[in-house]
């Protein structure tokens, strides 16, 4: 459902909704964010998301969240809130979207998908990338109030190393990522896995070629995460963090 003044949304690949003069032209066939979700579609998908492969989990399953797309380049492309107020959902998400999705593009590759998720534990104390979080700092110029969406066209930056934020593929390319915040880490997987099923992004091994992987719960592994508060995955419950 959309509110007065909100563009409906539109098939990916058709013409973009007329929003503003700047994000239209972002849009357009040969333009930076050409392909990827609208801020239109990037709302309807974050909203449809927690009704969608079962319960998301989480502290309220992924319905006051905050998500963001960025290209290839890691310019950002579009943010949209789930909800019709936008300052109900953590206003700190909003730029923590930003740098999940800055993130999960600069450290995926073409062949090699990467979630933010599978940085955790690597970007622990003694392990290989300590330290990872203070590289690329998050842009001052992309804080915006939750009624603005301040950093469209621009490189954010921002580097978090916890579930939320998915790189997008097309044509075994990636085209650039997406980025998801406002519940537990693990919820914000989730509907971001989600958003990038229903946008046909998804990597060319597979929907969960870069799924979270719980320690505790599944074999040892460099790229394990820890249990949230009501962990589920993929529709079902896995655990509790402790």
């Amino acid at each position: 459902m959309t509110t007065q003044g909100e563009p409906l949304p539109r098939p990916l690949g058709s013409a973009p909704a007329n929003r503003d003069i700047a994000a239209a032209v972002a849009e357009q066939p040969g333009k930076p964010c050409a392909g990827l979700p609208s801020q239109a579609e990037l709302k309807q998908w974050l909203r449809a998301a927690p009704s969608q492969g079962g319960d998301a989990g989480g502290l309220t399953g992924g319905k006051f969240d905050w998500a963001a797309v960025v290209n290839r380049e890691g310019e950002l492309c579009a943010i949209a809130v789930s909800t019709d107020d936008p300052s109900a959902p953590w206003p700190g998400s909003q730029a923590i979207a930003k740098a999940k999705a800055y993130t999960a593009n600069a450290f995926s590759t073409d062949t090699a998908p990467l979630s933010t998720a599978k940085l955790y534990t690597l970007s622990q104390p003694g392990h290989s990338l300590w330290g990872i979080a203070a590289g690329n700092p998050f842009d001052p110029a992309c804080l915006s109030s939750p009624s603005e969406q301040r950093g469209i066209g621009k490189v954010c930056g921002g580097t978090i190393a916890f579930g939320g934020g998915l790189p997008l593929y097309r044509d075994q390319k990636r085209v650039g990522a997406l980025g998801v915040s406002g519940d537990t880490a693990c919820a914000d997987h989730e509907i971001a896995k989600g958003i990038r099923s229903t946008a046909k992004l998804d990597p060319s091994s597979g929907p969960l070629a870069d799924d979270i992987i719980f320690k505790d719960v599944d074999p040892p592994s460099i790229y394990a995460h820890p249990l949230c508060p009501n962990t589920w995955r993929n529709g079902k419950k896995v655990g509790e963090e402790t």
